[in-house]
């Protein structure tokens, strides 16, 4: 008795073991070159940011960490100033955060990596920067708000518009 199997070539091929590439199929590359982490400084998305790191290096790939800035709402017009002030502090805090974690793991990993700040609505942000750097991963700590189990979290919206593999980390 034989281990040999008499199966058909793959794909309908004429050589036997050779395989026809799916169409769209990118010749040249194996696995992530582009993760995309959320980091909005909350505990969940630190541990989000710790994990797509751990899966760049392992991959790999590029980081690239965002912070979506929120946008003033007509409540808060009068106070924008100082929301805008603020949201820029937030993120000049999470680079500084970032590049001394860089810093103390240095010794034992690299990860090719950048931070990206943009304004606006965190999904809106997110969806547009996966796309524009197409991300082969978008990584999201999950929500940490109980009212975001009624109108949808970002990770759940990001995970609904089915354009990327996304990783929600508790």
């Amino acid at each position: 008795m034989s281990n040999e199997s008499e199966a058909e070539p793959v794909g309908g091929a004429e050589e036997p073991g050779a395989a026809v590439a799916p169409a769209g199929f990118e010749l040249g590359t194996d696995g992530p070159k582009v993760i995309l982490a959320g980091l909005d400084g909350s505990e969940s998305s630190w541990r989000a940011t710790a994990y797509a790191a751990g899966l760049a290096r392992r991959q790999g790939a590029s980081l690239a960490v965002a912070y979506v800035q929120p946008v003033l709402g007509a409540a808060t017009a009068l106070a924008g100033a100082a929301v805008e002030e603020t949201t820029q502090e937030i993120a000049d805090e999470l680079l500084t955060a970032l590049r001394e974690a860089e810093h103390r793991l240095s010794d034992v990993w690299r990860v090719d990596w950048r931070f990206l700040t943009v304004r606006g609505d965190p999904f809106t942000g997110l969806a547009r920067m996966a796309d524009e750097l197409r991300a082969d991963a978008v990584v999201v700590g999950a929500s940490e708000q109980a009212g975001h189990r009624v109108i949808g979290s970002v990770a759940v919206r990001l995970v609904k518009a089915g354009r990327w593999p996304v990783t929600v980390v508790p």
